[in-house]
């Protein structure tokens, strides 16, 4: 049986993840093994609620169904996030291995920033002259962007020149603050320093065009540096001199150091039946880093951009059709999705779409909700996760291996529906569903290490998210309408149709008369008699029953025809198909179960008496629907007075 490990992260440092991911691969290729990563993609400008939406992805897994844990901090600077994942490892028993930031009873797997930094700022003094510094760091509790903070400052106190740190600008590692920040600058006026030291290449690359906006050329005006020798930042123009951190011998380092966790462990569960992580002592594996210089330093010389760059270009259009085909499958899904008239046609033409089509998500890929997603839709009384998931998730879509699960219910526990302990070795990604901090359910991609790089997974995860939100809440707005929609047309007493609906009625039939579309129809007017008697001597509750006794005589007697209450004692009957035809049979049948007509007091127990009048529609006779009203009106009338004029 494989075993299994956790990786827990976010995705906007996508590319170095992907080396990292890629690292560990390559260590565990001769061991059976999968590695489940949770990725979700939050920001720190997102509302706290999305950012609990985002990171509930983490609360999945019960981690003592895994054989370890590896927490890739470059991308994952949420602490008391971190710390939940590291008290739920050692709660199972199992190792922890963190990448970017030392914590305490973990294993550190990290780069040597401080000295490749240092390299850096010897590179810019003596080979450029570049003395004054502006430094964009990340967060204050990054320990990468905070160990090259004191890396530079370190240099610059040794080389007793301090106050040549200008500024250090702390970004929260959006692009957007460089944007803002060197805009206020250039406005100010304020002399450029030597070199923009940026604690990633996201920001370097920002920098070279938000200097370039304002009418500075990097490196004619000013040097630039970066971090983590991304692809990009290689191909970007200037090229940046950059930190390579090495973040695939990283990964590497961490599937080999959890090797020697699992075979220490299972030596002494061997010799002592214990076989905890907690007797291993926490270690630190440290790789050196190495500063590249680049075109942004004012250095052509260490290394050929323009032959990357070729590379991509070769590569650009086979990627385009792919982000073409991306976007148009999302946009069917949309199409899709929100054309759904019910929550059971949006699982099935959703199914049946993925079934069909799911060259992008390929044949390993699965979709659960919350079961609370579609009942909140027609109950909103109903409310959905806000923290964790269901014991038991709805399966939505999903396949494995080409396999299509059969099971509407699987245990969210066990992760994958269809899953195989015994193939062999894959990467599966769960992503969150989610609208702010409202769990929707989640989404699992398997061996899609370039899906991870390129950001598709992102796209695809927020874009479905969207779409189920936009569902959902159209499909609530249009059943709340409805239901308003019927409150408004019912009659409160006798449930029947009231008088607004009764007037719509007429309106639409009118709509098909004025397209000549040829109308078989007879309108019924009703009076109950008596009524004004009954709640003068016996109140006005006697007086309701004894038009819901009317009312219920009516509906009985014309069942396949709507009825309306269109005034206090007034009642109306549309008559359309078998109540048409047999009109005058039924209204037979009504007088016979009718109570005989009188105004003497006291009326005999569920006493009923109704006027009726009953016009057929002409066309020759009725210019309007009214018109045949406005008769059977005048016959409904005709009938009372014959009722009364029987007791005189």
């Amino acid at each position: 049986m494989k075993k299994k490990i956790a990786v827990f992260t976010t995705g906007w440092c996508s590319e170095i993840l992907s080396q990292f991911l890629t690292g560990m691969q390559k260590s565990l290729i001769k061991e059976k093994v999968d590695i489940f990563l949770f990725l979700c993609y939050p920001t720190y400008i997102d509302t706290p609620a999305i950012k609990r939406g985002e990171l509930n992805i983490f609360s999945l897994p019960d981690l003592r169904n895994f054989d370890g844990v590896v927490i890739f901090g470059s991308g994952l600077d949420f602490h008391n996030i971190i710390e939940n994942i590291i008290n739920r490892s050692k709660e199972a028993g199992i190792p922890v291995i963190i990448q970017g930031a030392k914590h305490e009873g973990t294993h550190y797997v990290g780069s040597d920033n401080y000295v490749a930094t240092i390299e850096m700022c010897e590179h810019l003094f003596k080979k450029h002259d570049a003395h004054k510094i502006i430094f964009f760091a990340g967060t204050e509790d990054s320990m990468d962007s905070e160990l090259r903070l004191k890396a530079v400052k370190d240099y610059l106190e040794a080389n007793n020149c301090s106050e040549n740190l200008i500024d250090v600008v702390y970004t929260k590692w959006e692009n957007a603050a460089v944007t803002r920040y060197i805009n206020a600058f250039c406005k100010e006026n304020r002399q450029l320093p030597d070199v923009f030291i940026c604690a990633n290449d996201g920001l370097a690359m920002e920098t070279c065009i938000s200097l370039n906006n304002n009418g500075y050329i990097v490196p004619d005006n000013v040097l630039v540096t970066g971090y983590d020798f991304i692809d990009d930042s290689q191909i970007f123009d200037p090229s940046i001199a950059s930190v390579d951190q090495c973040f695939t011998k990283m990964g590497r380092e961490a599937g080999s150091t959890w090797l020697r966790l699992i075979s220490s462990q299972e030596s002494e569960k061997n010799s002592d039946g214990s076989g905890t992580s907690n007797t291993i002592e926490s270690d630190s594996h440290i790789i050196s880093c190495e500063f590249i210089p680049g075109e942004s330093c004012n250095c052509y010389q260490y290394r050929n951009s323009d032959k990357i760059r070729r590379r991509v270009g070769r590569e650009a259009f086979s990627k385009r059709a792919m982000t073409t085909y991306f976007n148009r499958k999302l946009n069917l899904i949309d199409s899709t999705v929100l054309s759904c008239l019910t929550y059971q046609e949006f699982k099935t033409s959703l199914s049946q779409l993925l079934t069909e089509n799911h060259d992008y998500e390929g044949d390993s890929f699965h979709i659960l909700l919350e079961k609370s997603f579609g009942l909140s839709i027609y109950d909103p009384n109903i409310k959905l996760r806000k923290y964790g998931y269901s014991k038991y998730m709805e399966v939505l879509y999903s396949t494995e291996d080409g396999v299509i699960y059969e099971n509407e219910q699987f245990p969210s526990q066990e992760l994958i529906p269809g899953y195989n302990p015994e193939g062999p070795n894959h990467l599966y990604v769960f992503l969150p569903l989610h609208e702010a901090d409202e769990a929707y359910g989640y989404i699992i991609f398997r061996d899609c290490m370039d899906k991870v790089e390129n950001h598709f997974l992102q796209s695809y995860q927020s874009r479905m998210g969207l779409v189920f939100d936009k569902f959902r809440h159209a499909l609530s707005l249009d059943l709340m309408n409805k239901r308003l929609l019927e409150v408004m047309n019912r009659d409160p007493l006798t449930n029947v149709n009231n008088r607004i609906a009764y007037e719509n009625k007429i309106k639409n039939i009118q709509a098909e008369i004025n397209n000549n579309i040829y109308q078989h129809f007879a309108i019924a007017m009703f009076d109950v008699n008596n009524l004004k008697l009954v709640n003068d001597n016996n109140g006005h509750d006697a007086g309701d029953e004894y038009l819901n006794r009317a009312c219920h005589l009516i509906c009985n007697i014309f069942k396949h025809s709507p009825v309306f209450r269109i005034g206090g004692d007034e009642f109306v009957a549309i008559l359309t198909g078998d109540d048409y035809d047999n009109y005058e049979e039924q209204l037979e049948e009504m007088k016979h179960l009718m109570s005989p007509y009188t105004n003497k007091l006291p009326l005999p127990d569920n006493y009923i008496s109704i006027a009726c009048g009953i016009a057929v529609y002409d066309p020759d006779i009725d210019k309007v629907a009214l018109d045949t009203a406005k008769r059977a009106d005048e016959l409904m009338y005709k009938n009372k007075t014959a009722m009364k004029s029987k007791i005189n």
